[in-house]
């Protein structure tokens, strides 16, 4: 049984960078918290708590010392709020989503109503929203964008990691709604560039295999794109997720992993897959 990996797979620059700030807070300071986990990855931000970076849900949680701000960014009142409070700030917010703040916050003070293609309740979401004054319309599909608009002069705005159909097929049903409409495509590239490789090689394969935490939205999509051309889909976070029978019949596995993804954690999965095609699975 062969194993191929996409060509574009695991941890993207945003994360590698909120990784390295929080690991250099960590080495500076004895007293470091991240507002939420840092990224969607459980098993990294296990890592990070035993090198002394602790999660707090709200600022309320944190008396002094660094507040690292998350790779999915925040409502920037909260940024100010911490630095009123004393707390030194790091932020760690990925360069694509601070795109997509400035894009949202600049689509409200031009005077279009704002629609966010993405999940309400993900923190990258509610950062956007933020920024665009908190009034924007969020939808996931195009069925969900609501029967009156709040005007009929629109800008568009997408969460990092969706999917560019997604997008595409919200911007297709405003089109005709709208008299003016301006799209900021904020899907970042290494999301692109992930989907696109993953589609290519879940074609090809007999059984694909996604890695990434499974509350990792990038990571469940690319399991989604996975499913549209491969009935063998599987999404797991580590190698003990993984059943033998699942490769029963099969001479090529396909494997990709989530922008939030370490890289430790796909060749753990890889590691397993291989040993269990050496013990006949």
């Amino acid at each position: 049984m062969k194993v191929v990996i996409a060509e574009h797979a695991g941890v993207c620059y945003g994360v590698e960078r909120a990784l390295r700030l929080a690991g250099e807070a960590a080495a500076t300071s004895d007293n470091v918290h991240t507002l939420g986990p840092l990224i969607h990855n459980p098993q990294a931000v296990a890592e990070l708590k035993g090198r002394g970076v602790d999660v707090a849900s709200g600022l309320d949680e944190i008396e002094s010392g660094t507040v690292v701000i998350r790779s999915h960014g925040v409502d920037p009142s909260i940024i100010r709020a911490a630095a009123d409070k004393g707390l030194e700030v790091v932020d760690a917010t990925c360069p694509f989503v601070g795109a997509a703040h400035t894009c949202a916050a600049e689509l409200t003070e031009t005077g279009y109503s704002v629609v966010i293609v993405g999940e309400a309740d993900h923190p990258e979401v509610e950062g956007i929203q933020a920024h665009a004054g908190g009034n924007a319309v969020i939808v996931q599909r195009a069925d969900e964008l609501p029967e009156r608009l709040p005007s009929r002069r629109v800008g568009v705005v997408v969460q990092t990691t969706q999917s560019a159909a997604r997008l595409e097929e919200v911007v297709t049903a405003l089109l005709p709604r709208v008299t003016e409409l301006r799209v900021c495509n904020t899907i970042c590239s290494a999301t692109a560039k992930r989907q696109r490789a993953a589609d290519e090689l879940a074609r090809t394969v007999d059984v694909m295999v996604v890695v990434g935490g499974h509350n990792s939205g990038n990571t469940t999509r690319l399991a989604e794109i996975c499913r549209e051309v491969n009935e063998r889909v599987h999404h797991v976070e580590t190698s003990e997720e993984l059943s033998a029978d699942w490769f029963n019949d099969t001479d090529v596995v396909g494997v990709t992993a989530g922008a939030s993804t370490p890289d430790v954690q796909i060749r753990g999965v890889i590691a397993a897959i291989e040993a269990m095609s050496s013990h006949g699975a």
